[in-house]
């Protein structure tokens, strides 16, 4: 519950809320890890089985790689291979135009019955004829036609939707905390109980962590800007109010209800205070 430990803010990041609809830092790394443990604290995925079944996650968008590796190659290959044969049937065709005359004609002259005889038979051989031919390669030309857009959207819209249910599948698996709270509610318990503590020595820890570096940047002497900074804040107090300024610890935009050291001067919000 939020009101029973409200969460700082370099905690919310380490948690899986269900009712967003983005993708959370924690599943976010596992989109990127094959193996490996979580990295951070999660309300309801504490056991091993779970990181087991991210890691299943990302095998399976691993596995839709080769799949885009064939298809690109695929699609280059019949680019390539429809250019080519263009460019054999814009620059490949060749037309051929033929002509002949022939003309034979045999005179048999004389008027004896011989001639007349010759005359007959032999001048059935005269002929006379023309020939004009043309041809060409056309039909042996290859008519190629290319994919269009539609096809080449129908080609890959199917590896689109694979890679997308696998990144949709981060949703159902939100469920998982809630179908075993409803069949195990004593386990449940335990591992809220156990979040909860863990919590609280996580975050004793952290401010233990951040006061001793707090304390050691104070003894620290002021930077350059540090000191023109100020100095402009004391000739000209209008500069304040559109300075921004936000809690040391945990960097949350300033407020009236921010408390001020009166040592060092540095703003808190009321929780790190």
């Amino acid at each position: 519950k939020r009101t029973l430990l409200p969460l700082l803010r370099d905690e919310i990041s380490a948690f899986i809320f269900p009712c967003r609809l983005a993708l959370q830092r924690p599943e976010l790394k596992h989109m990127v890890r094959v193996w490996g443990w979580p990295a951070g604290v999660r309300a309801w995925e504490t056991d091993r089985p779970c990181d087991r079944l991210c890691s299943l996650q990302v095998l399976e968008l691993l596995k839709c790689i080769p799949l885009l590796l064939f298809l690109l190659f695929v699609c280059g290959l019949d680019h390539f291979i429809f250019s080519v044969l263009s460019i054999i049937q814009n620059h490949s065709f060749v037309q051929y135009s033929y002509q002949t005359s022939h003309h034979m004609s045999i005179d048999v002259k004389g008027k004896s019955l011989m001639a007349n005889l010759l005359r007959s038979t032999i001048g059935a051989l005269n002929s006379s004829f023309d020939t004009q031919v043309e041809t060409s390669n056309l039909v042996c030309l290859p008519k190629p036609r290319g994919m269009t857009r539609e096809q080449y959207l129908s080609t890959c819209l199917p590896l689109v939707a694979l890679a997308l249910l696998c990144l949709a599948q981060v949703y159902p698996f939100r469920l998982r905390r809630a179908i075993a709270a409803f069949y195990f509610p004593k386990r449940e318990k335990t591992r809220v109980l156990f979040l909860y503590n863990k919590l609280l020595r996580q975050r004793k820890n952290f401010f233990q962590l951040q006061r001793r570096r707090i304390a050691w940047r104070a003894r620290q002497p002021p930077g350059m800007g540090t000191l023109l900074l100020k100095w402009f804040s004391q000739r000209c107090p209008w500069l304040q109010r559109c300075q921004r300024r936000s809690c040391t610890l945990c960097e949350t935009p300033g407020s009236p209800w921010h408390q001020v050291c009166p040592d060092c001067g540095a703003l808190y919000c009321d929780r790190c205070w």
